[in-house]
C-alpha cells in the first residue's frame, strides 16, 4: 500500500466522489450559521443540515466537503492520550434524496480499496442488527463473507437525536494488524483496543421517529457519510495515531525542537507536546474564522486553548512567545486544503500574539498566587481549592477555570466549581447593580473608553449613502477584538462613513456594512467622544476584521422618511413662532422615519384654531416648494442672516445653516430634504403639557401621514359596518342610535323606579321609634343601589324626620344603603358610622357621609342580623 500525505488523501477523496457526480463544496466557517445549538461546527453534517430538514435547497443533490471541525468536550483528556484532539477534518459525501445504500456502500469500498489501496481483507464492515438490507448489499454485492459482516444494536448502529430523521449506520473497520491490538484471544471488531479502527461512517437517514419510539419511512431518503481524514492517514500511513501522521507530526517536531525535548522519552512532556500541538491547530483554524479570544461563547474557548497551550509550554521550558511561530508551521501544512489560512495569516499571528503577551503578563504572578493557595490547602488538611480562590485566578490572573482544575489535578486536588461559578455570579450582579460607577467624565465605563483617542471618524452622509472605507476598530459587546463573526454582536468603525449618528433630535441611520468576506446589519449609530462614530450592530453572515475595505450601504428609504420629518420640524417651529409669538423656542425633539415629535416652550394648552393655524402655515410651506439651502459659515455671519439657534447649545466658529426658502432658517447638523414639497403635507396628532412652561407636539408626515389616514379610514368603515351605515351617513346614524338610547335609558329607569316601589309595598308598618327618633330598616328583594338610594329619597320624605336603612340581594351580593334626615343627624344619627357598623354582618364594609352611605357584601344570609344591629348601633348614637 502506498503511504500518501494528508493533503494528497483530502484531493483524493473530493476528486474521487467529484467523479461521481459530486459538487465539492468549500469547508464552512467553523462559526454556526443560524444554529444556536451548536457553538462550534463539530460534524460533517452540522452546517449542511438545512438541506437535511429541507429549509434550504441544496446547491445539487448530490455534495461533497472537507469539513473544518473542533470538539472541545473532553478537552481535559487533550494531552493524556493519544487518541484525543480537539480539531480535525472530517471528509464527507451526501445525498439529498438522490442515491441511498447501494452506491454509498459501494463507493465507500471502492475509494478505500482502488483508491486509497487498503487491502481488502483487513476491512471489516458493521451493520445496524435489523438492516438485513444493508447486510445483503454487502453480502451479495460487494462479496464479503458473512462472518466477516458484524451485525451491532443501537447504541452503536443506528443514528438519531430526539424525535426527527434518523436511520441505521454502516461502519467500516480496518485491522492494523497485531502490534496494535490487546493481545486477547478473542480480540476482535468491537475491542476497545487500537487494532480495529473504525474509519468510515455511512449514515442511512430513512426514518422519521416520532419521538415515541414509532418510526415510519421517509419519503426522501438521504446520505451522510463520515470519514476523519487525520484517521484515515494515520492508517494509510501506519502510524501509532493522529500525532504521527506527516502535517500534524511536523508541528509535533516544531513544537519538540522549540523545547528542546525528544516526543517519546518521558510521559509529562509527551503530554505538553501533544497538547501545544492540537490546541494551536485548532486556534490557528479559529481565529482564521473570526474567532477572537473573549470571556464567552467561542471566544472563551479559544482562551482556554490558547492559555492551556503557553502553560503548557512553561511546563515544557520554552522561552518567550512561540504559538506565533507554531501557527505559521499550522499555515504551511495545512494551506493546501485552506487556502484563507495564508490570506489570513498576519491577522492570525497579530491576535495570537496579543493574547499571548496579555497571559504571559500575569501567569507567572497567577502560578505563584496558586502555589500559595496550594501551600494554604496542605496545612489546613484540604484537597478542594475555594471557589473564590478559583475565581480570583480567573478575574485577576486570566486563568480558565479549565487551567487551574488541570494544575491542581497534577497534584491529586480539585477545585469547589459551584463556588466559582457562585462568585462569578455574585461579579455579574455586582456589575449589574453598580451602573453608577462611572469615568472621570461622569459617564458609565463602557468598552469604548478603551479605543485609542486618535481614532476619529468622518461624517461624510450629507451628499452619500454608499461609501466605501476602512475598518479600523472593532469592538464586540464588552471588549476590543480583531474580528467579528457570524451572531457576534459589536460595534464598528472607519475611516469615513455615510451613516447619521443619533444627534440634534434626529434618530440613527441603519443599514448594512458588507466586506469580501463579512455582513454586518447596523442597528444603531451613535456619536463618541473624540469625533468617533460607531456603527452597532450584529455579524450576520461570515466575518468583519479589523484592515477590511468595507462597503458601508445606508437605509435609504428610512434616511429619506427622517429627513422629511426633520425638515418639518424647522417649518413647525416658524409656525409656532409666528401663530404664539417669539417666546417659543425649541425644547428638545425626536425625528425618526415613523414621527416627529417636538417639544416648545409655552405656558398654555394650545386652542383648537392655534393647532389649525399652525398645521396650516406648515402647510402652506410644503406647498410652496421651497428649496432648501444649506451652507456651513462663520457663526457670526450665520446670526446676520437671522438664523434660529438651539437655546443654550454651544456652537463652533463654523456652524451648518439650513435655510428653507428664506422663511425657516436654523442652525442645524442634521439631514434634510431638498424642497420642502417632498415632505408632503403634516398633521399634528396631539398637543399635550411635558413640564411647567414645556408643550409638545407629535406629528405625521409623508408616508406616515397616509398610514395614519388609512388606519383611520379602517376604523371608520368598521364603525359603519357595526351600525349597518356608511362613512358618508355615519355621523346621522350615530345622532339617531344616542337619541334612540337616551329614551331607552329614561324609559328603563321609570320602570326600574316602578319595579322598587313595588317590591318595597308598605314597608311604612316596619317602622319603629329609636329614643325618639324613627328607624325603618327593611329588606327589599332585586334591586339594585341606584334603586336603593331613590327608595331611600322617597321614604325619608314620607317619614319626616328618621333614618332609613335598606338591604336588597342581587346575585349573591348584598347591598346596603343608609340615610339620615336634619333633625336625626342633630340628635346623633350617622349614617356613614351607622353602615360601617353593620357592613360586617353581610360580610363586606362601606361608608359614606353623615347623611347618606352604603354598603355591599357577599353574604345574603346576615341581611336580617345587620337590620337588627342597626338599631342597636342608632339607640348608641342617639345615647
Amino acid at each position: 500500500m502506498q503511504s500518501y500525505g494528508v493533503n494528497e488523501l483530502r484531493k483524493m477523496f473530493l476528486e474521487f466522489f467529484e467523479s461521481k457526480g459530486h459538487l465539492a463544496m468549500k469547508s464552512f466557517s467553523l462559526v454556526p450559521h443560524n444554529d444556536k445549538s451548536l457553538l462550534l461546527i463539530n460534524s460533517g453534517m452540522a452546517p449542511l443540515k438545512p438541506y437535511f430538514t429541507g429549509k434550504e435547497i441544496p446547491p445539487r443533490t448530490r455534495v461533497t466537503t472537507c469539513q473544518k471541525c473542533i470538539r472541545t468536550g473532553d478537552i481535559e483528556n487533550v494531552g493524556k492520550t493519544a487518541r484525543h484532539g480537539t480539531f480535525f477534518e472530517m471528509l464527507g459525501n451526501f445525498s439529498f434524496g438522490d442515491y441511498f445504500k447501494n452506491e454509498a456502500i459501494e463507493w465507500s469500498w471502492e475509494f478505500l480499496t482502488e483508491v486509497v489501496g487498503l487491502d481488502p481483507n483487513r476491512l471489516y464492515p458493521s451493520i445496524y442488527e435489523e438492516d438485513d438490507e444493508a447486510f445483503e448489499i454487502w453480502n451479495k454485492k460487494m462479496g464479503i463473507p458473512a462472518e466477516r459482516i458484524f451485525r451491532f444494536g443501537k447504541e452503536d448502529n443506528f443514528w438519531e437525536h430526539g424525535s426527527g430523521p434518523c436511520g441505521p449506520c454502516s461502519e467500516i473497520y480496518y485491522d492494523r494488524g497485531e502490534k496494535y491490538g490487546c493481545g486477547k484471544p478473542d480480540c476482535t471488531v468491537g475491542c476497545e483496543c487500537d487494532r480495529y479502527m473504525e474509519i468510515w461512517n455511512n449514515v442511512f437517514t430513512q426514518f422519521d421517529n416520532d419521538g415515541n419510539g414509532h418510526y415510519s419511512e421517509l419519503e426522501q431518503k438521504n446520505i451522510d457519510t463520515g470519514m476523519g481524514l487525520e484517521r484515515l492517514a494515520s492508517v494509510v500511513q501506519d502510524v501509532d495515531s493522529i500525532f504521527d501522521v506527516d502535517t500534524i507530526k511536523a508541528l509535533r517536531d516544531h513544537v519538540c525542537r522549540l523545547a528542546g525535548k525528544t516526543y517519546g522519552e518521558g510521559y509529562n512532556n509527551d503530554v505538553s507536546i501533544r497538547v501545544i500541538t492540537d490546541h494551536i491547530r485548532s486556534v490557528t483554524f479559529m481565529i482564521s474564522d473570526g474567532i477572537t479570544p473573549s470571556n464567552a461563547g467561542r471566544g472563551y474557548v479559544l482562551r482556554r486553548l490558547l492559555r492551556r497551550a503557553c502553560r503548557h509550554g512553561r511546563l515544557l521550558g520554552i522561552d518567550g512567545h512561540f504559538l506565533t511561530v507554531l501557527a505559521e508551521t499550522v499555515i504551511a501544512g495545512s494551506k493546501d486544503g485552506y487556502p484563507e489560512l495564508e490570506e489570513k495569516k498576519d491577522f492570525i499571528l497579530k491576535v495570537i500574539a496579543k493574547e499571548e503577551e496579555q497571559f504571559n503578563k500575569t501567569i507567572d504572578q497567577g502560578l505563584g498566587i496558586l502555589s500559595d493557595m496550594i501551600v494554604d490547602m496542605e496545612k489546613n488538611g484540604t484537597t478542594t481549592l475555594a471557589g473564590a480562590d478559583a475565581f480570583k485566578l480567573y478575574d485577576t490572573y486570566g486563568f480558565p477555570l479549565d487551567l487551574t482544575k488541570e494544575i491542581l489535578e497534577e497534584k491529586q486536588l480539585s477545585v469547589d466549581e459551584n463556588g466559582f461559578r457562585e462568585a462569578m455570579e455574585i461579579q455579574r450582579k455586582t456589575a449589574r447593580d453598580a451602573r453608577e460607577v462611572t469615568n472621570y467624565m461622569g459617564a458609565d465605563v463602557t468598552v469604548y473608553e478603551f479605543i485609542d483617542p486618535s481614532v476619529t471618524s468622518t461624517f461624510v452622509g450629507y451628499d452619500n449613502l454608499t461609501y466605501d472605507s476602512e475598518v479600523i476598530v472593532l469592538t464586540s459587546e464588552n471588549e476590543l477584538v480583531d474580528a467579528l463573526s457570524d451572531g457576534d454582536k459589536g460595534t464598528i468603525f472607519v475611516n469615513e462613513t455615510p451613516f447619521y449618528a443619533t444627534s440634534g433630535g434626529q434618530e440613527a441611520d441603519t443599514g448594512m456594512i458588507c466586506t469580501a468576506n463579512g455582513e454586518f446589519r447596523v442597528d444603531d449609530t451613535i456619536k463618541l467622544l473624540g469625533g468617533k462614530i460607531g456603527h452597532v450592530g450584529q455579524v450576520i453572515k461570515g466575518m468583519v476584521k479589523v484592515g477590511d475595505t468595507a462597503t458601508l450601504k445606508v437605509d435609504a428609504e428610512k434616511r429619506a422618511l427622517s429627513a422629511r420629518n426633520h425638515s418639518a420640524t424647522h417649518l413647525l417651529q416658524k409656525a409656532l413662532r409666528t401663530v404664539l409669538g417669539n417666546h417659543v423656542e425649541q425644547a428638545g425633539s425626536s425625528v425618526n422615519e415613523e414621527r416627529l415629535r417636538f417639544d416648545f416652550t409655552h405656558f398654555s394648552a394650545l386652542t383648537e384654531e392655534e393647532v389649525k393655524q399652525v398645521e396650516n402655515l406648515v402647510n402652506d410651506s410644503i406647498a410652496k416648494a421651497y428649496d432648501v439651502d444649506i451652507k456651513n459659515m462663520p457663526i457670526e455671519e450665520a446670526k446676520k442672516t437671522g438664523a434660529q439657534a438651539l437655546f443654550g447649545e454651544k456652537y463652533g466658529d463654523v456652524v451648518r445653516v439650513v435655510n428653507m426658502g428664506d422663511y425657516s432658517i436654523e442652525f442645524c447638523g442634521g439631514t434634510h430634504v431638498k424642497n420642502t414639497s417632498e415632505i408632503m403635507a403634516l398633521k399634528i396628532i396631539s398637543e399635550t403639557g411635558v413640564a411647567a412652561g414645556v408643550r409638545r407636539i407629535e406629528a405625521l408626515t409623508s408616508t406616515g401621514l397616509l398610514k395614519y389616514y388609512d388606519a383611520l379610514e379602517a376604523k371608520l368603515h368598521a364603525a359603519a359596518k357595526l351600525l349597518k351605515a356608511t362613512p358618508d351617513n355615519l355621523a346621522e346614524k350615530i345622532s339617531h342610535v344616542l337619541t334612540e338610547n337616551k329614551d331607552l335609558h329614561s324609559e328603563i329607569e321609570s320602570l326600574k323606579s316602578k319595579m322598587a316601589q313595588e317590591a318595597a309595598g308598605d314597608v311604612m308598618d316596619q317602622v319603629q321609634e329609636i329614643a325618639g327618633v324613627k328607624l325603618l330598616a327593611a329588606e327589599l328583594q332585586g334591586i339594585d343601589m341606584n334603586g336603593l338610594r331613590d327608595l331611600g329619597d322617597q321614604m325619608k320624605e314620607k317619614l319626616e324626620e328618621g333614618v332609613v336603612v335598606l338591604a336588597s340581594a342581587n346575585d349573591g351580593r348584598v347591598n346596603l344603603m343608609v340615610t339620615a334626615t336634619d333633625g336625626a343627624m342633630k340628635q346623633g344619627a350617622h349614617a356613614g358610622n351607622l353602615v360601617k357598623a353593620i357592613a360586617g354582618c353581610i360580610g363586606g364594609g362601606g361608608g359614606g357621609r353623615p347623611n347618606m352611605a352604603q354598603a355591599g357584601g357577599k353574604n345574603p344570609a346576615g341581611i336580617a342580623d345587620a337590620l337588627a344591629k342597626a338599631a342597636e348601633v342608632l339607640r348608641e348614637q342617639l345615647a
